[in-house]
């Protein structure tokens, strides 16, 4: 895989978008958040053996996170609401805190930068803990793909309010099928390269 496009996190970590020439519009993202890494083991083991994958890969958005062990970044911004959505709004929770103004962050930038750039017709982010497959915009039918696959529950609601998440940047406001996979934090981690594994040969495999 090559690196197609990179960015610097404000701690000096490499942030890349990897890639084949021949790529398919198809991008899979992991680590929004920083306590949340299991994406990105999932991503890397994967390309060790699909080097020719034509999908799009960010194996980890938010390395400055990841280094801190904290769901934000290392401004203290959760990515996943740092989206500049209609619904976009200062988050009072600190847990929650979508930045002081939308698109504020280095990471975000880069994802809006790749979206506009690559123009993905699917995109799949991984996320942890509740073991649902979550979906935005007309990702129904790969939803319960997937869900077939993981043995996970399509759940079109994550279950409270998500003001400037990725999802209603992508999936509800600009019409990219796009699916939050959240994965089972409490099983070893190797018990889901299969099914993740699986996924991610269907979405290669998706015209």
């Amino acid at each position: 895989m090559k690196v197609l496009k990179e960015t610097t996190s404000k701690l000096g970590q490499k942030i890349q978008l990897l890639g084949n020439s021949s790529y398919k519009p198809f991008l899979v993202i992991g680590v929004f958040h920083g306590d949340e890494p299991q994406g990105e083991f999932l991503i890397n083991e994967y390309l060790k053996t699909h080097k020719n994958s034509q999908t799009l890969f960010i194996p980890c958005l938010n390395p400055d996170g990841k280094k801190l062990n904290t769901r934000q970044n290392a401004n203290n911004v959760d990515l996943n609401r740092n989206f500049p959505t209609q619904n976009w709004v200062v988050a009072e929770d600190e847990h929650y805190f979508g930045g002081n103004e939308p698109a504020s962050e280095i990471e975000t930038k880069f994802v809006i930068e790749i979206i506009n750039e690559y123009k993905p017709k699917f995109i799949l982010t991984l996320h942890s803990p509740y073991c649902v497959v979550n979906y935005d915009g007309d990702a129904y039918e790969i939803a319960e793909k997937f869900s077939k696959i993981i043995n996970y529950p399509v759940e079109s609601d994550i279950g409270y309010p998500t003001p400037g998440s990725f999802g209603t940047y992508c999936g509800v406001e600009r019409n990219i099928p796009t699916i939050t996979l959240e994965l089972d934090e409490n099983t070893n981690i190797k018990n889901l390269i299969y099914p993740v594994h699986k996924i991610f040969d269907y979405i290669n495999s998706m015209i």
